[in-house]
């Protein structure tokens, strides 16, 4: 199926059929799903298979008793892990390995991703779901592609469910989706394709400003990103997260003074 045909043809499916998914294509489904992008390529998700009777009721009370949860024959919770350093050695390792970085880069980084353990839980929280979510969508394209219809869920409550299916600390349930064949009149699949903001509503070039939106709109030709390309000595100076908002934090705030300066032009400027 070519990607553009899949995307349009993904559809949330809230009726199941009674056919049974089979644990070769659940685990199929998901060799696909992680090649998802991750930050420092950490790839913190993991992923409880709901799919007896029992324990789909179980998670059913847990999402409000939303029906598609014992409908499909499979309800996957997506996992993202809290601590970013989890995996740090086997993934610089790696890298090191295949020639992406050197010692000394792969050092740097370690102190860098280190660094986030000391970011706040709801920091550590966001950073997860981020990584994670992609997951779940390379997960339901790639339920799709099998003819495999899925439904993502952000309704649940997150702490009766890491308290009913004895989950470990340090994850943090992102979402729930279920998994199984549609029903042949589920609704979902047979009528027309639900409204989809279009893409000049939700696109902004440079700025959100209406009236400097055209004049400020990349000219045909022009590279949008004129960022220098980083020398590879740069690499292994890396400054850890924290110190580096520290380190940029005067600068941008000089360039927002110039800025605003220049837009109040000469007069105002003679004012300060």
């Amino acid at each position: 199926m070519e990607f553009t045909d899949l995307v349009e043809d993904r559809r949330s499916v809230h009726d199941y059929a009674d056919d049974d998914l089979d644990r070769e294509t659940i685990e199929a489904i998901l060799r696909e799903a992680v090649y998802a992008p991750s930050s420092y390529n950490l790839q913190p998700w993991e992923f409880l298979v709901v799919g007896e009777d029992a324990n789909r009721e179980r998670l059913q009370e847990v999402a409000y008793g939303q029906p598609q949860v014992t409908d499909a024959p499979v309800t996957l919770v997506v996992f993202g892990r809290l601590d970013p350093a989890a995996h740090v050695d086997r993934v610089l390792a790696d890298q090191v390995e295949k020639g992406y970085r050197d010692e000394a880069s792969a050092a740097s980084t370690r102190e860098s991703i280190e660094a986030m353990r000391e970011y706040s839980e709801a920091e550590r929280r966001v950073w997860t779901a981020k990584s994670t979510a992609l997951a779940a969508m390379s997960l339901m394209f790639a339920a799709r592609e099998r003819g495999v219809a899925t439904c993502p869920m952000g309704g649940f409550d997150a702490e009766a469910l890491v308290e009913e299916f004895a989950v470990p600390d340090g994850y943090e349930p992102v979402m729930l989706v279920t998994m199984g064949y549609a029903a042949e009149d589920a609704d979902d699949e047979t009528l027309p394709r639900k409204f989809r903001r279009p893409v000049e509503e939700v696109t902004h070039f440079e700025t959100f400003d209406p009236e400097t939106t055209d004049a400020r709109a990349p000219v045909a030709g022009r590279r949008l990103n004129r960022r220098r390309p980083r020398a590879p000595d740069q690499r292994a100076t890396r400054l850890r997260p924290r110190a580096r908002r520290r380190r940029l934090l005067p600068a941008s705030t000089t360039r927002l003074r110039r800025y605003r300066s220049a837009r109040a032009g000469p007069a105002r400027s003679r004012r300060r």
